[in-house]
């Protein structure tokens, strides 16, 4: 049972149950049969002997009983199992009429009074009696005792048929139960086996496989809706490790490819002190750059991880991006550049972390910015954000552009970061911060110009 199927499961756990319900009902029908066919045979003992009665009180003496008892004889007459007796009181007459089947001499010791009194009881045969007395009086005003007594074997047998065609239908009807549950579960799981079917079809190289949600029921469409959308991110993941995977391989080889040109070409002949000096200088630049995208990847690698924690606290905006702006006030006064910050705001972030975001926008908005043209940073507050924006008056970035442009290694321009210095991943480092922050950074840009990138924190 432990590796049965579902389908198998289900079917016995639903056998099992009709079973139970089966039994529970057939107990319940044998009650309700039994009970009314005991509540039958009482009324109707009632009603004789108030039959009994008035034939007594209005028509019959002492000396009448054994004369002129046919009222009462017409009353047992056709009921083999109905018998009535009549016992005076006073012991010299113990028996004064015996009308139907013989029974017992017991019935003499039952409790007798003016009131119906109902005695159940069993014969020397195993036959249940249902026995009412009564005291009464005849015309005379003599006293009798009246008991009435109902042999109720047949009400037994048909009790017994009854448990018996029960019994012989119980195996039938789990037959039926097990059938019906099984054809209900491979109906019910039909769509299980499809999503199987998908499942076994899915890989890395194929991705595009959806399951069917039309037709399905509520609890499977959610499954399979969440299951597609499971599919989707993952194809949208391995899109993208794929095309990183071959951007990363080109920035590395353009870096590879100078050093060994260069180390190939300088090998080819005897060089003077001044030439290998050239050349080793260049090559630490190009070690330079491949070690810039290797911390920047690394980088990377540490903010995206699910696990990554960072400790935030309050942090003053306007103090961090002051000291930041400082940094970069050597670079921005050789190409005649103001920075200009206003605005105050207070937001829950990691300090080293926030400096590293700021210093990459404002290192872009520097590089881009023209000469004599200001730099502006604003903090502003709206409702549960606090927003920083860094705004330069370079030229925009077209509109089909900016939705990529926290890509990595995505340039707007071929080998237009790269040319400049960059490693393409500036802005993805800006992405994840924000995204380790719980917040966004987003960006707007006219075609010609200003292009202001806005760093969005939740608010403290």
């Amino acid at each position: 049972m432990k590796n049965a199927s579902l389908s198998l499961r289900l079917g016995l756990s639903v056998t099992l149950m009709g079973a139970a319900l089966v039994l529970l009902l057939a107990c319940l029908a044998v009650f309700a049969l039994e009970h009314e066919l005991d509540s039958r045979a009482r009324k109707d003992l009632a009603r004789k002997m108030l039959q009994v009665e008035h034939n007594l009180r209005v028509d019959l003496r002492s000396e009448d009983l054994g004369s002129r008892a046919h009222p009462l004889l017409d009353l047992v007459m056709g009921h083999d199992n109905l018998s009535l007796n009549v016992l005076a009181l006073d012991g010299r007459h113990p028996h004064l009429l015996s009308l139907g089947p013989a029974v017992e001499s017991r019935v003499g010791d039952l409790h007798t009074d003016m009131r119906l009194n109902f005695h159940e009881w069993r014969d020397s045969s195993g036959n249940q009696i249902l026995t009412v007395t009564r005291q009464m009086r005849l015309r005379d005003d003599t006293p009798v005792r009246v008991m009435m007594s109902l042999n109720r074997a047949d009400d037994q047998d048909l009790l017994q048929a009854y448990l018996r065609s029960t019994l012989l239908a119980l195996p039938l009807l789990l037959v039926l139960i097990g059938a019906g549950a099984w054809w209900l579960m491979q109906r019910g799981l039909k769509p299980l086996r499809r999503f199987r079917r998908i499942a076994g079809q899915v890989s890395a190289q194929d991705l595009q496989h959806r399951l069917p949600v039309a037709g399905l029921p509520l609890e499977l469409a959610e499954l399979a809706r969440s299951i597609n959308i499971m599919l989707d991110r993952l194809d949208q993941g391995v899109r993208q490790l794929s095309q990183f995977s071959d951007d990363l391989a080109h920035e590395l080889r353009t870096p590879l490819s100078n050093l060994m040109g260069k180390a190939q070409v300088t090998l080819a002949r005897e060089r003077d002190n001044a030439n290998y000096r050239e050349v080793l200088e260049d090559s630490v630049e190009e070690l330079t750059r491949l070690n810039r995208i290797i911390n920047d990847m690394l980088f990377l690698a540490q903010v995206s991880q699910p696990q990554a924690q960072v400790a935030l606290k309050p942090l003053a905006l306007a103090d961090e991006a002051s000291r930041v702006s400082e940094l970069f006030a050597f670079s921005a006064e050789l190409k005649g550049i103001e920075l200009h910050l206003q605005g105050w705001g207070t937001a829950l972030a990691d300090r080293l972390s926030f400096q590293r975001a700021l210093s990459n926008l404002l290192s872009n908005a520097i590089r881009h910015s023209p000469e004599d043209k200001p730099v502006e940073l604003r903090i502003e507050r709206q409702g549960c954000e606090v927003r920083l924006s860094v705004e330069n008056q370079g030229p925009g970035i077209a509109a089909e552009h900016q939705s990529r442009l926290f890509e990595r290694f995505y340039r707007v321009g071929s080998g237009r970061s790269r040319l400049e210095g960059g490693t393409g991943l500036g802005l993805a480092i800006v992405k994840s911060i924000m995204q380790l922050h719980g917040g966004r950074v987003e960006v707007n840009s006219e075609t010609l110009g200003p292009t202001r990138f806005t760093l969005v924190f939740p608010a403290e």
